[in-house]
C-alpha cells in the first residue's frame, strides 16, 4: 500500500511540473485537438455536442478505423472491456434507408483515450431499435471496426428498462428525490426487464471475453451487470464504477430491490465512486440492509473482500488550453469581448435536470439585482441550458417554470438595449464553450445535487462558485466559493462577493483549482481506477492462497512434531476453544454465569500444564477473575483482557501493556449497550476492565444481527467518532476496545515477560497456536511466521524497557526458521541486562496456527469445534513421558 500511495504521489507531482512546463504534445493530444464532447450519461454530466466532422479517434491505442479486425494479442496489451449503457458510436439511418455512424466523445471516452497500455473495447447499446437481424449484422460488422460492441433492444425493454426502473426509479432515488408514487413506476415488471437487459449485456461481454481481460461496468443502468459475470467466470476482473451520488442507508433502504442490487454490486472486485461521502454512504448500505461489516478498505462478506474506493473524475485540461488558440475560438473571442464589453459575465452550463438547480441559480441573480441595483447593467447571467429527456412532463414542467423566471428577471430589471440574462435552450460546440470560459468572470454552479459536475473544471481563470452539494465541491473546495443553492441570500452574496473578489485573492483561489484539475485529469482517474483494479485482484488472490483456504489441521503431525521437540510452547485461546457454557437463562433471563472450562479437557490440559519441557498461555478477553477461578491450581500462564494483564497461577498479575489501560470513553459506549441491551431479549453486557462487550449468542439470531447492525451504526456516527478506541464486530458480538489492543500486538510483550520470569537453557523448538479469535485479533497468528527480511538484533535491555518494546524488535528470520535471542541475566542496581541466548527457533514444520470453527481465517489450519480441540489436547497428553518433578 505505501508502495502504491508513493507511485501515486510520485506521478501526480511530476504530471504538475509537466504541464506548469508546457510540457510535451502527445499522439492523444493531437487527435483530441478535433473531437467534441457529448456527455456519454443521461444523468449528471451532459455539457456539449459532437463534432460530426471528427476524424477517427485513437483509442486505447488502437486507431478505431484502422484495429477492428486487428487480433488483440497481437499488441501485447492488457485487454479491458468498458461496458456502459450507451456507445460512444451512435447509428442514425439516412433517407436513402442506409445507415452512418457518428462519434459523440463524452467525459468517459476522454478519458480512454489516453490509456496506451490497454487494448480497449466498448460494449453498450446500440441506441436505435432495429428488429431486422440483417441490418443488426451490419451494423455490428461497421461498429466492430470502430472497437465498439452493440447490444440491442427493442422498444419494449429499451421503455421499461431505460425509461423505466432506470430513469424513474434508480435516477431519483440516488439524487434524494425518492421513490414515484406512481404505481405504474413501482410493479415488478420493470425490475424483471431491468434484469432482462443487465443479461443482455452479460452475454455480449462473455461472447468477446478472453482470459485476462479486464470488465469495467458504469453506473446504475447496469447495478445487476457483476454478479451475473462472476456467475459466468468466477476469476472474471470486473470493476463496477457510479456516475452519480449514492444517498444515504435511510434513503437506498425505501428501494423494494436494495438487497439484490447491492449484492449484485458487490460481486465486483472493486466499486469506486467520485467522493468519499459516497462511498461511505455505499458501505453504510451494506451495513444496515445486508448486515455486513465495513471496513477501511470496503465491505466484507464471508471472507470476500470487496474494495470501495473513491476516484474523483476530471476533465483533458491540455484540450481546453489548446482549443483557445485555434482561429475560429479567437474570432469567437473578439465577437464576445465586444458583445459584452463593460459588462461581467457570469456563466451557467448545466442540462436541464431537476437537480441543477437552475430556477435557484436564477432566483439568487434576482436577489442579487435587488440587493445592488447598481449592477443591472453592468452584469449579465449567461444560462446555456442543454434540453434533456423533452418528452417527460416534469422536464416539461421544468422548462416552463424557467422561462417563467427568466422572463420576470428581464422584465424587472432589463432596458432596451440589453437585459440581465440571456437564456440559450440549446447546446453549444466545443470551441464556443471555450470562449465562453476565457471570458467569464463568475461560473456559477447550483447543482442540487451531483454526482461529479464537470463544468466546475472546465472553467478557466475564473472565479467558482460552487454548490457543496456537487462532488466537485470535495475536489475544488479549497479554490471555490461554497454555497447552498438552497439558500438564496447566501448564494446572492457569494455573487457580490466574486464581483468585488480583491485581485490576489481571485489568482490564489485560481491557482489552487488550476492545480487540482491539471493533475488529476481525465486520463488519470482511469489509469488510477485499472491500476487499483488489477492490484485489487492480486492482494484477492493473495488473500485467498494466504488466509482463506485452510485444511484441517494435521493432528498426527502436530502430535509426531510435539514428540520430537523438546521445549514447546501452547497458546491457547479460552472462549469456544477451552470453554463450555451452563445454561443462563433464569425466569426469562439471562444471567451471565461465565465460561468454565471444558470437564473433558482438565485433566489432559492439567497433565500437558506439568510437563516441565511445556509452557502454556491461555490468552483471552475474559477478565482477570474469570481466568483466575477457571484455571486455578493449574500450572499456566494466563493472559487477560487480550492480553493487558499477565500472571502465572502461581504469582500475581502484571500490566504488560499499560498505555492501553484507560477507559475515559466507556460512558458513552456503554450508554449505547444498554440502550440495544433493552430492545434485544437475552442480549447482555459484559464489562471488562479495558474493553466493552455487547453480547447476543443467546439472543434470537436473525433479530439480534439487526439489533448490531443498527447498534454499529449508532456507534459509528456517535461516540466512536470522539474516541480512541476500535470496533470488533464477532460472530455474535460486538467489542469495543482502545485503539490497537489485538492478542497480537500483545503477544510480543508477554513473551518478553515470560523470558524474563523462568530460566529458559535451550529455544522454544515448537509452537500450537489454537483459539477462536475475532478476525483483527489473529494478528496472534502471524506473530511466529517466519520472515526472512528481517535482521538479527542483540539486546541489552531492563525488564522496565524489555516489557516496553517486546521480544519482536529482536526477532532474526531466515531459511531455518524464527529466532528470538534473550536469556541469562544479571542484576546491578535493579537494572536487568540480558546476554545472547536463543529462546525462540521456530520452522515452518513445527509452527502449527489453527482457528476453531471460523472458516475465514488467517491461520494456516482449522479444527471444526472445541470438540476437536479436546481430541488434540488428549493426544497430546497420552504422549507426554512422566511427569517432571
Amino acid at each position: 500500500m505505501g508502495r502504491t500511495l508513493n507511485e501515486k504521489e510520485v506521478k501526480q507531482i511530476n504530471l504538475f511540473h509537466h504541464h506548469n512546463n508546457g510540457g510535451g504534445r502527445s499522439e492523444v493530444d493531437d487527435v483530441a485537438d478535433h473531437y467534441g464532447g457529448e456527455m456519454l450519461y443521461d444523468g449528471d454530466n451532459c455539457v456539449s455536442t459532437y463534432d460530426k466532422d471528427q476524424p477517427e479517434m485513437n483509442f486505447g491505442g488502437t486507431m478505431w478505423g484502422e484495429g477492428g479486425q486487428e487480433e488483440d494479442k497481437q499488441s501485447g496489451k492488457q485487454r479491458l472491456l468498458v461496458v456502459a449503457n450507451r456507445l460512444p458510436v451512435s447509428a442514425t439511418k439516412m433517407q436513402n434507408n442506409e445507415w452512418k455512424l457518428e462519434i459523440s466523445v463524452g467525459g468517459l471516452v476522454s478519458a480512454l483515450l489516453g490509456l496506451k497500455d490497454f487494448e480497449a473495447k466498448w460494449i453498450g447499446w446500440a441506441g436505435v431499435d432495429v428488429p431486422d437481424k440483417a441490418v443488426q449484422e451490419s451494423l455490428t460488422k461497421a461498429m466492430a471496426e470502430k472497437k465498439c460492441v452493440p447490444v440491442f433492444l427493442d422498444k419494449e425493454t429499451v421503455n421499461q428498462y431505460y425509461n423505466g426502473y432506470c430513469n424513474k426509479i434508480l435516477w431519483p432515488l440516488l439524487h434524494y428525490l425518492g421513490l414515484p408514487q406512481d404505481e405504474t413506476y413501482t410493479s415488478e415488471s420493470h425490475y424483471d426487464v431491468y434484469k432482462r437487459a443487465n443479461l443482455l449485456f452479460a452475454e455480449a461481454v462473455t461472447k468477446h471475453y478472453k482470459e485476462g481481460d479486464i470488465v469495467w461496468c458504469h453506473d446504475y443502468h447496469l447495478m445487476l451487470l457483476p454478479q451475473y459475470l462472476k456467475q459466468y467466470n468466477s476469476k472474471l476482473k470486473v470493476g463496477w464504477f457510479l456516475h452519480t451520488p449514492f444517498p444515504s442507508s435511510e434513503i437506498q433502504r425505501t428501494l423494494p430491490t436494495r438487497s439484490e442490487l447491492l449484492k449484485s454490486v458487490l460481486a465486483a472486485d472493486i466499486i469506486g465512486f467520485h467522493t468519499y461521502d459516497y462511498a461511505r454512504h455505499f458501505v453504510s448500505a451494506c451495513n444496515r440492509i445486508l448486515g455486513l461489516e465495513g471496513t477501511p478498505e470496503g465491505v466484507e462478506d464471508r471472507g470476500k473482500l470487496t474494495k470501495v474506493a473513491t476516484f474523483p473524475i476530471g476533465i483533458d485540461a491540455n484540450r481546453f488550453i489548446r482549443t483557445l488558440t485555434l482561429p475560429k475560438v479567437q474570432e469567437y473571442l473578439t465577437n464576445l469581448r465586444e458583445r459584452f464589453a463593460g459588462r461581467k459575465i457570469i456563466l451557467g452550463v448545466d442540462c436541464l435536470d431537476m437537480i441543477k438547480g437552475i430556477p435557484q441559480k436564477i432566483l439568487a441573480f434576482e436577489k442579487f439585482l435587488e440587493d445592488n441595483p447598481d449592477w443591472s447593467d453592468k452584469v449579465v447571467l449567461l444560462q446555456i441550458a442543454v434540453p434533456t429527456r423533452t418528452d417527460v412532463p416534469e422536464y416539461q414542467s421544468l422548462r416552463r417554470h424557467v422561462h417563467e423566471i427568466v422572463g420576470r428577471v428581464n422584465g424587472r430589471f432589463g432596458t432596451l438595449s440589453s437585459v440581465p440574462i440571456i437564456y440559450l435552450d440549446r447546446s453549444l460546440d466545443f470551441q464556443a464553450l471555450c470562449a465562453l470560459y476565457s471570458i467569464t468572470d463568475i461560473a456559477l454552479v447550483t447543482s442540487l445535487r451531483d454526482g461529479m459536475n464537470l463544468v466546475s473544471y472546465e472553467s478557466k481563470q475564473v472565479v467558482l462558485i460552487l454548490s457543496e452539494f456537487a462532488g466537485a465541491a470535495q475536489s475544488l473546495g479549497a479554490g471555490a466559493i461554497l454555497v447552498n443553492p438552497w439558500n438564496i441570500t447566501d448564494v446572492s452574496s457569494a455573487i457580490a462577493y466574486a464581483l468585488n473578489m480583491p485581485c490576489e485573492e481571485r489568482k490564489l483561489r485560481h491557482k489552487l483549482n488550476f492545480e487540482h484539475v491539471t493533475i488529476h485529469t481525465a486520463q488519470e482517474w482511469a489509469k488510477m481506477f485499472i491500476r487499483e483494479l488489477n492490484e485489487t485482484v492480486v492482494e484477492a488472490q493473495l488473500r485467498t492462497t494466504q488466509s482463506w483456504t485452510q485444511p484441517l489441521l494435521p493432528v498426527n503431525d502436530a502430535i509426531e512434531q510435539f514428540v520430537q521437540s523438546d521445549n514447546q510452547l501452547l497458546v491457547l485461546g479460552f472462549n469456544a476453544t477451552l470453554s463450555s457454557v451452563e445454561c443462563p437463562f433464569k425466569d426469562g433471563k439471562v444471567i451471565d454465569l461465565g465460561s468454565t472450562l471444558n470437564p473433558n479437557l482438565q485433566e489432559p490440559l492439567r497433565r500437558i500444564c506439568n510437563d516441565c519441557q511445556t509452557t502454556v498461555i491461555v490468552i483471552s478477553g475474559s477478565k482477570r477473575d474469570v481466568l483466575d477461578k477457571v484455571f486455578d491450581g493449574y500450572n499456566v500462564w494466563l493472559a487477560a483482557e487480550n492480553g493487558i494483564y499477565l500472571r502465572h497461577t502461581s504469582g500475581d498479575w502484571t500490566t504488560t501493556m499499560p498505555e492501553f489501560s484507560g477507559m475515559e470513553w466507556v460512558d458513552s459506549i456503554k450508554h449505547v449497550f444498554e440502550y440495544f441491551t433493552k430492545r434485544t431479549p437475552h442480549s447482555f453486557i459484559e464489562e471488562r476492565e479495558t474493553s466493552l462487550l455487547w453480547n447476543y449468542k443467546y439472543a434470537d439470531s436473525k433479530f439480534a444481527r439487526l439489533q448490531a447492525k443498527d447498534l454499529l451504526l449508532h456507534l459509528w456516527t456517535g461516540p466512536v467518532c470522539s474516541s480512541s478506541v476500535d470496533v470488533y464486530q464477532g460472530a455474535q458480538s460486538v467489542d469495543v476496545r482502545a485503539v490497537g489492543l489485538t492478542k497480537g500486538a500483545a503477544i510480543d510483550r508477554i513473551l518478553t515477560e515470560i523470558a524474563y520470569s523462568i530460566v529458559m537453557d535451550k529455544p522454544i523448538n515448537y509452537v500450537l497456536c489454537i483459539g477462536h479469535f475475532l478476525g483483527k485479533d489473529e494478528d496472534l497468528y502471524s506473530f511466529f511466521e517466519p520472515e526472512p527480511s528481517v535482521q538479527p538484533l542483540r539486546l541489552s535491555k531492563s525488564k522496565a524497557a524489555v516489557a516496553g518494546n517486546g521480544l519482536k524488535s529482536s526477532v532474526k528470520s531466515d531459511s531455518a526458521g524464527t529466532h528470538c535471542r534473550i536469556a541469562t541475566c544479571s542484576t546491578v542496581e535493579s537494572v536487568v541486562t540480558y546476554e545472547s541466548t536463543t529462546v525462540l527457533d521456530i520452522k515452518r514444520e513445527n509452527y502449527f496456527p489453527c482457528t476453531v470453527g471460523r472458516k475465514h481465517s488467517r491461520a494456516r489450519y482449522v479444527l471444526e469445534s472445541s470438540k476437536d480441540v479436546v481430541l488434540l489436547l488428549e493426544g497430546l497428553a497420552e504422549v507426554l513421558p512422566s511427569l517432571c518433578a
